[in-house]
Formats: structure tokens, sequence, C-alpha cells
């Protein structure tokens, strides 16, 4: 298989909460938890790991929310000696490679960790049911140094299609890529465009659902709400969980690779 997104960690004071929120709202199922209180749930496609805030993770990063991504790989051999020729002195360490872990970690140009795994993070084949993780999107210092990571170090390709028009715009900096089933975002953490939000790392998820508008009025008193401006073409709600993580739904859906589009419909 190609390099493929598959993975989420979320840093939590209450994962067993934040977990509920995610399978009784949104159709997510519980893979299974740690002894020290972690929780893993998937949308069929992704590992999505709450796992709760301690000193003991010992992260670069400690904030509270959406914290990394792990890329599903054929080989992390390969993958390191990639990342050695992107990166010669980058860290490269070893994980557990349990439920809650990938195998290995690297980090990017901007210090966040992306886990490795060769068994798919302990998922089967994605399944594209719905709703399901389709977006990420970073806040970043340097789009193009993360694009350039991306790009050489797991193949991910270059999209243009979905901010054709925006892109045209004098300073316009944000870069996207693709792995053929989820859209990044690589966008300027520092931007006064309509709809932005700056957070260093992962500014929110993406999820692509049958009807964003029934499932909205459906968190409503749990999760928040809100419209997406008119600017923003590729989701239609703003969803914040019960702890405030952002996530997007779009049922319009995301460019994920050449010429390559995912929405509703053809999910």
């Amino acid at each position: 298989m190609a390099a493929r997104i598959g993975y989420l960690a979320i840093l939590s004071h209450t994962p067993d909460k934040l977990a509920g929120f995610y399978t009784g709202h949104l159709g997510f199922s519980e893979l299974g938890r740690s002894l020290a209180g972690d929780v893993t749930i998937t949308d069929g496609a992704f590992n999505v790991t709450i796992f709760r805030h301690r000193h003991e993770l010992n992260e670069l990063s400690m904030e509270i929310g959406q914290h990394h991504i792990g890329i599903a790989v054929d080989s992390i051999a390969e993958i390191e000696e990639r990342y050695r020729k992107f990166n010669p002195r980058g860290a490269f360490l070893r994980e557990a490679g349990d439920l809650q872990h990938g195998e290995a970690r690297i980090y990017d140009p901007e210090c966040h960790p992306v886990t490795l795994s060769e068994r798919n993070f302990g998922l089967p084949a994605p399944k594209a049911g719905l709703p399901r993780i389709a977006h990420v999107a970073f806040g970043t210092l340097d789009p193009s140094a993360l694009h350039d990571f991306y790009a050489q170090v797991f193949g991910f390709r270059e999209l243009f299609v979905a901010h054709a028009e925006v892109a045209k715009k004098p300073g316009y900096r944000n870069r996207h890529v693709g792995d053929g089933f989820t859209n990044m975002a690589l966008q300027e953490f520092f931007s006064d465009r309509e709809g932005h939000e700056g957070r260093h790392g992962i500014a929110h998820v993406g999820l692509l659902v049958k009807d964003a508008n029934t499932l909205a009025e459906s968190v409503k008193g749990v999760g928040t709400i809100a419209k997406r401006p008119a600017t923003r073409v590729q989701s239609e709600i703003r969803m914040r969980d019960p702890e405030g993580n952002a996530c997007d739904l779009s049922r319009r859906g995301w460019e994920v690779d050449t010429n390559k589009w995912v929405n509703s419909d053809a999910a």
C-alpha cells in the first residue's frame, strides 16, 4: 500500500467521556483501552487514540487537544532512509507498537511527531463508510517546509484545484497535499483570512458526512456548532467536541489526490 494517514492522537483529561461523544454521536466504535486510561476508537479507517494527559507521556508539547497524526506505510526502514535524506539529524524513535501506538516515530520540520505503522495501526483495510475523517489541517509557520517533508518522505501529492482561486491572491502561502484518501491542508499560522483560527500543529480535522446539518443538530448541547464562511468552500459547519477540538463537517468533501475528490455520495 502507498503511505496513508491512518492515525490521530488526542490528549485529554477525560478520555472516556470524549470517546463517548464520538461513539455516541458520530458513529465511531471503540477498539480498546490501555491500563493507563487511554481509549482507542475508530471511524473504520482511522485509529483515533485519546490519551489520558499525564507526565509520563513525555511529549514535546503537552497541550490538550488534537496532538499528532500517524501514517501507515509498507516499510518503516524505507521511510527512515527517506527521512534521513531529508533531515540527516532528525530524531527517529521506536514506539510500543500496541493498539495505542505505531512502531516508530519521526518529526516534521516544526517538531510535531509523526508515528509510523507497518500494520495499519491495528485496523483492517480502511472502510469508506460515513462519517469518516477525510481532512486534517495544520497551522504552520512554513507551509512549504511541511509540504516538502510530506512529499519527499511519504510521497504525498500536491493539490491545486480547491484553492486555485484564492491562491491567486498576493501573499497566499498555504499548501495542500493528499495521500489519495485524506486531504491535508498546511496553513499559515499567522493569517487574517476569514474563518482562520490560529493553532500551531493540528488546527482541526474534517469529517465527511451524509448530512452536515442533521449531524450538527444531533450534537447541540453536547458539542458546539457554527456555520463556516462562504469563502470556505470545502466544509459547511465547524463543530467542536466537548473539549473544544475543532472538526469540520462536510457533505461536499475534499480534494484528496491529483484529479480526485471524495464527497458523501462517493465515500
